[in-house]
């Protein structure tokens, strides 16, 4: 893991003076550049040298800084193309083709952005009716970094949407690109920046996360320096995590758990054991080794293969590393003065939040390496132990790759640079469920730290709520996926350049990720209508407020597409009434009145109205454009 950071960091340095001009990989062949705004490009050069850029019949000449970067503002132009992008200098130019002017959606978020167009409902004919020389798609690599990169680590390339560059591509990007190329007739091309698993905070820049990572700042910091004593550090606040919740503290004394011979170093649902057949939560793995003095003295090399979900690894009571990825190989670097003559102990707190959880083997995979000397297998002789019930969702740090602070933002969105969008579309939060109360100020920051990178104070955003997903709800209760999408719908409600795209009636009860991207994507490119093309379409019915009558309590809605109707009855579903506790909760009898939803008071004390607050909420209500009102919890006035 070190070293793969420290390559990362490499990136980042300043490019050597080149012997000739290049462009940015942004602009490649197909590229699509935003229409009717100043277009900037961008790219390298020798230091002080000049360089011609060229589009059509427009160029300017600028000069490459000391660091050998440029930059030039082209004027704006309307739709159209195709056109060749040159830059030009020292006897030697770099050119893209086949370059359209049109509209650029960057589409991002976590898996279910991710989803690709192969795994759709009728993904075979979307595919085969897809293909459209006027849409053209990007897809960024999965990467992170310590500090912001000037470009991309992989090679990125633009590529007309065919049946080739279909099936990959994320669905719901390309159904909202498809959807806005049939109502705008203007070329369109989608970026597609997505990472499954990951949670927000990753995604925005350090400086405007600052609020919310004050703690994490100085500790990204030392870990550049050394990332044992990051390490260390955090494994404070790890610890402190635990103790709380449990009091012992295994990792000065593992006799407080209650240990099981570990059948094998792979994933615990295959070890046998009824309990962990379905488990997802903490799992503790323990391997004493014996080293000789003059081992002990060598320092060594700690190799666990690849780790599902997280670790926190400790090496004779001390904290030596915490990683996350299903495809990270854990590597961990021992000095002496972790080591001793005799046994050493190494305890492992591995977390899995869904699906396989544990050691991923092959068992050939865990050793440890003495500096200059034998390596050590580790692949048996593992025993292992259960955390209490309900003891999960332990801290991550900030160079936790799908959690961790700025890393993702730092390698999959600060390489575009200024480029020019027409609008953001941002579809994740399933991961931040557990940490779900400061979302609303996170989502705003990110809003912030992008519209920031690119130049445009008010770049439309497009934030897709959470789709429903988990078991059914007979009663009124606590959700945390509820909580989630309330925090959505504030954020949003806070910047009158987003709006919401529901997707709780889309989902699938048994799956995270549903299938059907299709209605996402016309649901985000009607949203994009509205918010950034100025269109009198509204997005959908949004509550706006609840108000005590002599009639009962009236919650009203705007965005209402003719009238409110409730589907299948005279009543609307997955209403209640609240008092100060979650106890107090019910449901309510409601009727929709235009666009309004009448609600019968029941004499019991009311002090808000919550919709639809479960994982998986049956709702029936809709407006005439067929789009529901999604989440909420409003106080009652």
């Amino acid at each position: 893991m070190i070293r793969r950071f420290a390559s990362l960091i490499l990136l980042g340095a300043a490019v050597p003076a080149a012997a000739a001009p290049t462009l940015n990989p942004i602009f490649s062949d197909h590229a699509v550049l935003q229409r009717d705004r100043p277009i900037l490009v961008y790219g390298t050069a020798a230091a002080g040298e000049k360089v011609t850029v060229t589009l059509g019949s427009v160029s300017r000449t600028v000069t490459a800084n000391g660091r050998g970067d440029w930059q030039a503002s082209l004027p704006q132009m309307p739709a159209g193309g195709p056109y060749t992008l040159a830059a030009s200098g020292n006897g030697a130019s770099a050119t893209a083709s086949d370059i359209l002017i049109g509209d650029v959606w960057l589409c991002s978020g976590q898996s279910n952005m991710e989803y690709p167009l192969e795994r759709t409902l009728a993904s075979g004919t979307e595919i085969a009716n897809g293909e459209d020389d006027q849409i053209r798609l990007i897809t960024v690599t999965r990467k992170t970094s310590l500090t912001p990169l000037p470009r991309f680590a992989d090679t990125i390339a633009w590529s007309p949407a065919t049946k080739q560059s279909l099936p990959g591509f994320s669905a719901a990007c390309f159904f909202m690109a498809k959807e806005l190329r049939a109502s705008e007739k203007v070329p369109i091309g989608a970026i597609h920046s997505s990472w499954g698993g990951t949670q927000i905070a990753p995604w925005i820049d350090l400086d405007t996360a600052a609020p919310f990572e004050k703690q994490n700042a100085g500790l990204l910091a030392l870990f550049q320096r050394d990332p044992l004593a990051a390490n260390l550090r955090f494994g404070e606040r790890w610890t402190s995590w635990w103790k709380e919740r449990v009091g012992n503290e295994p990792w000065r004394d593992s006799s407080v758990l209650t240990w099981k011979p570990m059948p094998s170093a792979s994933y615990w649902e295959s070890w046998g054991d009824p309990a962990l057949r379905n488990y997802d939560g903490l799992v503790w793995a323990r391997r004493k080794v014996t080293l000789s003095a003059e081992e002990a003295k060598q320092g060594a090399t700690l190799s666990l293969g690849v780790v599902d979900d997280a670790d926190q690894t400790f090496v004779n009571g001390v904290a030596v590393g915490n990683s996350f990825g299903w495809d990270l190989k854990r590597r961990y670097e021992l000095p002496s003065r972790l080591l001793k003559a005799g046994e050493n102990e190494i305890l492992i707190a591995i977390s899995d939040s869904w699906g396989f959880g544990g050691f991923q083997g092959p068992a050939d995979a865990l050793s440890l390496a003495v500096t200059g000397g034998e390596t050590k297998k580790l692949g048996e002789g593992w025993d292992y132990a259960l955390a209490p019930a309900g003891v999960v969702d332990p801290p991550r740090p900030p160079w936790d790759s799908n959690a961790g602070a700025s890393l993702i933002y730092n390698a999959m969105i600060a390489p575009l640079g200024p480029y020019g969008l027409k609008g953001a579309a941002w579809y994740q939060g399933e991961s931040d469920v557990a940490n779900n109360k400061p979302y609303a100020d996170k989502l705003s920051a990110l809003m912030a730290s992008w519209r920031k990178q690119f130049r445009a104070p008010e770049l439309p955003f497009l934030v897709v709520s959470l789709a429903n997903y988990g078991p059914p709800q007979p009663a009124p209760r606590a959700s945390g996926w509820a909580e989630l999408r309330e925090q959505q719908r504030i954020g949003v409600a806070r910047d009158r350049h987003a709006a919401l795209v529901v997707a709780m009636d889309l989902g699938e009860r048994t799956d995270i990720h549903p299938a059907n991207k299709q209605d996402v994507g016309r649901r985000l490119a009607r949203a994009a209508r509205h918010v950034a093309y100025g269109k009198p379409e509204p997005v959908g019915p949004a509550a706006a407020s609840a108000e005590r009558t002599p009639a009962g309590i009236v919650v009203r809605f705007t965005g209402v597409t003719g009238n409110l109707v409730s589907w299948s009855g005279t009543r609307a579903l997955a209403f209640e009434l609240c008092g100060a506790t979650q106890e107090s909760c019910r449901f309510a009898d409601a009727v929709p009145d235009g666009s309004i939803v009448r609600i019968a008071d029941d004499g019991k004390p009311a002090t808000r109205v919550r919709y639809a607050w479960a994982d998986t909420p049956v709702t029936n209500l809709y407006d005439e454009a067929t789009l529901p009102p999604g989440p909420f919890e409003l106080p009652i006035r």
